[in-house]
């Protein structure tokens, strides 16, 4: 969201960690993650950083989660699980049904949409 609100600006991961007390090491593996699928520009040098690599329009929400989620499941179905409800379970289909909702709500959405207060967001991170 904050590269969205200033997208011609360059923003080290230095810079982002100490204005949103992240830990720099996590935030390293996300940008990387992030840089990886496209949403985020990496710029190396002494004047890189990271800055939105499209537009925040074309930025969906849903995907985003999707992308940088390793598994959405709520509960471990899966054979080995060693449920024995697992043959006859509904509850694994409702799951999944709801997991496809929350995608779709979250598609609804954009970065731009996430950043339509952009004075009071400004006020609030400088």
């Amino acid at each position: 969201m904050y590269l969205a609100l200033k997208p011609d600006q360059i923003h080290t991961i230095l810079h982002l960690s100490e204005k949103f007390s992240v830990s720099r090491n996590h935030l390293m593996k996300v940008v990387n993650k992030l840089s990886s699928l496209g949403y985020v520009d990496s710029i190396r040098g002494r004047e890189g950083g990271i800055r939105l690599a499209r537009q925040s329009t074309a930025i969906r929400i849903g995907d985003v989660v999707e992308d940088m989620e390793q598994t959405l499941e709520i509960v471990d179905c899966s054979a080995d699980g060693g449920c024995v409800l697992l043959p006859a379970c509904k509850l694994k289909h409702a799951l999944r049904e709801a997991t496809r909702a929350f995608i779709r709500c979250l598609n609804d959405y954009t970065l731009a949409d996430l950043v339509a207060n952009d004075k009071q967001l400004l006020k609030l991170v400088g």
